[in-house]
């Protein structure tokens, strides 16, 4: 019988986007522009709160924003309505994560002048944006009360690449079985380095952590 011959293809594409991923982060360290990638499941509270956080944030930082879809633009309409700032729907044409040649994409679409933080929205969905470097300097991902404080064990990947879990829906603790000190330990398992901030984007409880969290991210990042 003759051979078949097998061809890794996984590997060349994570490798060819990890290099276009590294010169998109230098290319924006050159013009001082921070750029944060938001994961998370779809309704858990990614855009409501973005729109809290910006309104916080938009009188000392220049801020744009890019939501990214299969398809609509809502998020993108409501984002502007809601804050002012600039934003920009990118359609991924069926693909359930961005990568850096994508993010480029939108990039060079927003007027990036004096922008000082640029946060990509990615698509909603625990495991596939986590397998794509879109050229972030950091990662981060909402965890809503409702999913469930077990998640950090069912998407290892996804809490092992973010720097920062924000656990969102904070108000509904006492209607669902989950455990926030738990919560906590699971994520120090797949990520001891990873900031851990409890939010409620409803009622504004905890954005400002949120903030301040930021600010100083951005803050040393243009003194690097």
């Amino acid at each position: 019988m003759d051979e078949v011959k097998v061809i890794e293809i996984k590997k060349s594409v994570f490798a060819e986007n990890e290099k276009d991923a590294a010169d998109l982060r230098r290319e924006l360290k050159g013009k001082g522009i921070y750029l944060l990638n938001l994961m998370s499941s779809p309704g858990s509270g990614k855009t409501t709160t973005l729109i809290r956080l910006i309104n916080l944030l938009k009188d000392r930082l220049r801020i744009a924003v890019m939501e990214a879809d299969i398809d609509s633009d809502v998020d993108a309409v409501k984002i502007r309505q809601e804050t002012g700032v600039e934003s920009i729907q990118l359609h991924t044409g069926g693909m359930c994560h961005l990568d850096a040649e994508m993010t480029r994409q939108g990039l060079d679409n927003l007027p990036l002048e004096g922008v000082d933080l640029v946060v990509l929205e990615n698509v909603g969905n625990l495991v596939c944006p986590a397998e794509f470097d879109t050229g972030a300097v950091r990662n981060a991902m909402i965890l809503s009360v409702p999913e469930g404080d077990d998640k950090p064990l069912k998407y290892p990947l996804m809490f092992s690449v973010c720097d920062l879990v924000v656990i969102n829906k904070t108000d509904v603790l006492p209607y669902f079985d989950f455990d926030l000190d738990k919560c906590r330990e699971n994520v120090r398992m797949r990520n001891p380095r990873a900031k851990v901030i409890p939010i409620c984007a409803r009622t504004g409880e905890g954005v400002e952590d949120l903030a301040d969290w930021l600010l100083a991210e951005v803050r040393d990042w243009k003194q690097k």
